[in-house]
């Protein structure tokens, strides 16, 4: 997943505690209130079982969007560093997120992780935490006596292949819902989680409530000269379903296939949908630098959705299985609003 993302950069800040009043309308309070008993627990985790014996006190967290499920989960206090962004944190988490030790903006090393001293461990991609993982692998970190979980949505109906893999069926927003439940069970906040997920699912119902008029459109994550353009089943995919929109190459079932301009010219989707990264990792990772290439490039300029100015912005977490889909779903039905293409 992230061979579109990340290289290696290290950038270690102090370690901070937080102890959290409110952070938001997705930040749950006082998670200690709502400790639940009945440890060990245990969940099936990317093909293993993971489990914790009490609640983690100290977690490394190492991908953008876990970090952005823990923190709404209210346990700021408890994150001892992060790492791993493409993105600004959500607004309504930043004063949590400020306090927390960022390990690195990319990428960590083992040895980073291990110097934060965590009692648990999880991540986003198994690209990061897995058999062949950047940072480490499962087994790796039990040696230590430290579990890890990854996010479901990297790991099942996951088909891996040379780029970011391909899937066997669509994802659902029900596999974010899991995660946001496993986590909120392993740390001993099930009721946070419970909460969390109401609050997404009347969100993205809210959003979805009026669909596209017919339109298609395009999702591009990153990279001009071999652009990573989205698949049928991934993130963008529950997006596009859920505001009616047709993505033009619906017909692949890679996650983010690199797909010359000549091919996307062809397909000629109505709306292009623009990852707006702040990482600088490859080329074209803002939408303003992505909107330059389109512009100007000979082949693209000619497109009706570029001659038209028929652009919507989404950060690129957004573009990412997680509770920023949501987030993803609302941008995109406001950009169709925007443009008139709604019913």
């Amino acid at each position: 997943m992230f061979r579109r993302r990340m290289t290696l950069a290290y950038l270690l800040s102090a370690v901070a505690t937080l102890s959290i009043a409110a952070c938001g309308a997705e930040t749950v309070d006082d998670p200690a209130a709502s400790e639940a008993s009945g440890y060990p627990i245990t969940v099936a985790n990317c093909g293993r079982d993971v489990t914790v014996r009490s609640a983690p006190q100290r977690i490394a967290s190492l991908n953008q969007s876990s970090t952005e499920i823990l923190l709404s989960l209210g346990l700021a206090d408890r994150i001892a560093g992060t790492s791993t962004w493409t993105d600004p944190v959500l607004p309504t988490l930043a004063a949590a997120n400020s306090k927390i030790n960022r390990i690195s903006d990319n990428w960590p090393s083992l040895e980073a992780v291990l110097n934060v001293e965590p009692d648990f461990v999880t991540s986003s991609f198994t690209s990061t935490i897995g058999p062949a993982g950047t940072v480490t692998t499962p087994e790796r970190l039990r040696g230590f006596g430290i579990e890890s979980y990854t996010s479901p949505s990297d790991c099942d109906d996951k088909i891996a292949d040379d780029g970011d893999g391909s899937r066997s069926k669509a994802l659902t927003l029900d596999i974010v819902y899991r995660e946001i439940t496993e986590l909120a069970r392993l740390t001993g906040v099930p009721a946070a989680g419970v909460k969390l997920i109401a609050s997404l699912k009347e969100r993205a119902a809210n959003a979805s409530s009026t669909k596209a008029a017919g339109q298609s459109a395009l999702f591009w994550f990153a990279n001009s000269e071999s652009p990573y353009m989205a698949g049928c089943c991934g993130a963008p995919g529950i997006i596009a379903n859920a505001v009616g929109l047709r993505n033009v190459f619906e017909d692949t079932k890679q996650e983010w296939p690199q797909i010359n301009w000549e091919e996307v010219a062809s397909r000629n989707p109505d709306v292009l949908v623009l990852g707006d990264l702040t990482r600088r990792d490859q080329s074209a990772e803002s939408a303003e630098t992505k909107i330059k290439f389109l512009e100007s490039h000979p082949v693209t300029k000619q497109m009706d959705a570029v001659r038209n100015k028929r652009y919507i912005i989404v950060t690129g977490a957004e573009l990412n299985p997680s509770l920023r889909t949501v987030y993803g779903i609302e941008n995109v039905a406001a950009g169709l609003s925007r443009l008139g293409l709604r019913r």
